[in-house]
């Protein structure tokens, strides 16, 4: 039996991750930092993190009631993890971020969000309602390559910079 404050609280982390993410996208396109063709690629990502959160929303119902779970702690924790992460993205831009640093920031939030579904993932496995396993490991598996993408935009740019200097 897993214990509900720690998934709770992961749950509440994933969900607030994606909601970041969104958010981030918005934020570095906004800033002008991403190109025509990233651009394009990271709009795709963010789509695909609104789609995770409507998922991870439905999952969370279906698994609420059977785990005894508070959906109120839940999205405590997810508001929390936005603020968090919006924080981090301001520290880690600075005062004059290039697209670079928001393809690399990107990656790092792609990491965290690939961490933090795995261990949902093997909390997941220990519940009863063996959907919510499936629909947490399908999530799993598109933020992993979400996170190779932005790994390789983020190569891409450092040599596009490289050549250009």
């Amino acid at each position: 039996m897993v214990s509900k404050e720690v998934l709770e609280e992961t749950i509440g982390e994933c969900l607030g991750l994606e909601r970041a993410a969104q958010q981030a996208v918005e934020e570095l396109d906004s800033k002008g930092l991403l190109n025509e063709e990233v651009k394009t690629k990271i709009t795709g990502m963010k789509e695909e993190a609104a789609e995770h959160e409507e998922k991870l929303q439905t999952l969370i119902e279906t698994v609420a009631d059977s785990e005894g779970l508070n959906s109120d702690r839940i999205e405590e924790h997810a508001e929390e993890t936005v603020e968090k992460t919006s924080e981090m993205m301001k520290t880690y831009l600075g005062e004059d971020p290039d697209e670079l640093d928001a393809l690399e920031f990107l990656s790092i939030a792609e990491g965290g969000e690939v961490t933090h579904y795995q261990v949902l993932s093997k909390l997941a496995s220990k519940v009863k309602n063996k959907k919510f396993a499936t629909g947490v490991n399908a999530i799993l598996r598109q933020e992993d390559r979400h996170m190779q993408m932005c790994i390789k935009l983020a190569q891409k740019a450092a040599a596009e910079k490289e050549d250009g200097q």
